[in-house]
């Protein structure tokens, strides 16, 4: 995968979790409980696509710019887009993606779950 950053970049963001959800083969980031990012893994376990949430203009504008950039894969296809990881959109891109997924999630909680979410820590 060409994104080899993605996992501690994701881990260093406030309060995110990590799971394998066996059934899918998925590697869940999430927060609050809510996936905001995935790594969905193949057969051999090897990265086949990576998942996130944007606004639907943008992910629209998005896979229009870049081939590797698709609707959701297993996933709402207006809501979620899904990057092939050894494709060719920029790291400060997907960094970008990344961190929009992220807010966006956030901004689904109330403000007091968002507090309570944002004051604790990751383990």
């Amino acid at each position: 995968m060409k994104y080899t950053w993605i996992d501690e970049y994701l881990m260093e963001k406030p309060s995110v979790t990590k799971d394998l959800k066996k059934e899918w083969n998925w590697i869940r980031y999430m927060i609050g409980g809510k996936m905001f990012a995935a790594i969905c893994l193949d057969q051999d376990d090897k990265p086949y696509y990576i998942t996130l949430k944007l606004e639907p203009l943008e992910g629209d504008f998005l896979r229009q710019q870049y081939e590797d950039i698709i609707p959701g894969y297993y996933c709402n296809k207006v809501h979620w887009n899904s990057i092939k990881p050894d494709g060719c959109v920029p790291d400060d891109l997907l960094r970008d993606m990344l961190d929009k997924s992220y807010k966006l999630v956030l901004k689904g909680f109330s403000k007091k779950k968002q507090q309570e979410i944002l004051s604790t820590t990751n383990c």
